[in-house]
């Protein structure tokens, strides 16, 4: 897999940086919202990707642990400008995120309240479901060549809306599309293996346990950022007894209402537990996994299209991601486009999109400054 253009590697650093570093502020709405976002700036606006690259990449991330569109950001870096790329675009979307959250944390810590983005949201949602939804497009273009595929996308689309887990439908879309293409009858088991990681109880926050569990839910966690609930509530509510569901909920929230990874809910944990050592240690050990996978993982994705057998599980994966962002951009459809103004921003978004060139960073702001106007005239209108 190679960048589209090559100029200097320090002008490609620059480069990642300030797209990354952007995205890492108004990448609101979820991993299927980051990487349409990211679609629109490294495919679309720059060229530095294909499609069908971008879609490998999808279809291979979401096969790894750790929070997926953070792995994308790494893995465009790496594409665009090696390992210093990987780490580049990597931090530059993690930072900003991870700077929003510890403020918000810091103000939870010091008034007892957490600061909502209700009305900054009720605008950014409809827009970031209709640049889910053009990149969806796009993407359906290059990865559904044909009706097999277009099979196994709706297929995975509608298991996962009845609860299937998401690894499994992505390793059967990949066992289908590669057994039917190949002719082969040949069995081969695919299964997640997992090593938990032991963490010793502690009565009070111990930097080096926060660390370990942390650690442990970067290595380990599959699937949507939104399973990191139920994961951190079995280590720090149930076993350690660190923090109550309200305080987990709060953090939970606060990652929701705010820009970048999900996982930067792990700043907001770290420092409620421990201050601005605790938010640090547990954000590096959140995040750590994900370069050391991607790192691994880089070069050969490089060489999967290239062979059959390979080439036909990777087409299976992408066409069951595809399925799966269908199903996640349908929920956030419903929960984002609820009145005339949401439908109205949605629809003036997705024409944006189509027949002009706006950018996402304009779009998004739009979307937010409608929101705050909405909100305002809303309260104007309930005063008595």
């Amino acid at each position: 897999m190679r960048a589209v253009t090559e100029p200097s590697r320090a002008a490609s650093l620059r480069e990642l940086l300030a797209v990354f570093g952007t995205l890492g502020v108004i990448g609101f709405g979820g991993p299927a919202a980051h990487i349409a976002l990211m679609r629109r700036e490294v495919v679309e606006r720059r060229g530095w990707l294909t499609d069908q690259q971008m879609v490998d990449l999808v279809g291979v991330t979401n096969l790894i642990p750790g929070p997926n569109s953070t792995e994308m950001a790494m893995h465009v870096g790496r594409v665009r400008a090696g390992g210093a790329g990987l780490v580049v675009a990597g931090l530059a979307f993690i930072l900003p995120a991870a700077a929003i959250v510890l403020a918000l944390a810091w103000a939870y810590v010091t008034y007892g309240a957490t600061p909502a983005g209700e009305a900054i949201l009720y605008g950014v949602k409809p827009v970031v479901v209709a640049i889910v939804a053009a990149a969806l497009l796009a993407f359906a273009r290059t990865a559904l060549a044909g009706p097999l595929r277009v099979a196994v996308a709706l297929g995975a689309a509608l298991l996962w809306l009845v609860g299937v887990n998401e690894i499994v439908l992505l390793l059967g879309g990949a066992a289908v599309v590669a057994a039917i293409r190949l002719g082969t009858g040949h069995p081969w088991a695919m299964a997640g293996v997992t090593l938990p990681l032991a963490v010793a109880a502690a009565t009070s926050v111990n930097l080096v346990t926060l660390a370990a569990v942390f650690l442990k839910a970067g290595a380990l966690l599959y699937g949507s950022g939104y399973v990191l609930l139920a994961f951190l509530r079995g280590d720090l509510v149930d076993r350690l007894g660190w923090l109550t569901d309200a305080q987990l909920l709060d953090a939970v929230a606060i990652g929701q209402v705010t820009p970048g990874p999900l996982f930067t809910t792990a700043t907001f944990v770290g420092y409620v537990l421990a201050g601005l050592p605790g938010a640090l240690i547990a954000t590096i050990a959140i995040f750590a996994p994900a370069f050391v996978f991607v790192a691994l993982l880089g070069p050969i994705v490089d060489r999967l299209r290239d062979r059959p057998l390979t080439g036909a599980l990777l087409d299976g994966v992408n066409a069951a991601a595809i399925g799966l962002m269908a199903a996640v951009s349908v929920q956030l459809g419903i929960s984002a486009v609820r009145d005339l103004v949401t439908a109205g921003l949605f629809v003036l978004s997705a024409a944006a999109l189509v027949w002009g060139r706006v950018s996402s960073l304009a779009l998004v702001a739009i979307g937010a400054v409608s929101g705050m106007l909405a909100a305002g005239v809303g309260s104007a209108l309930t005063v008595p």
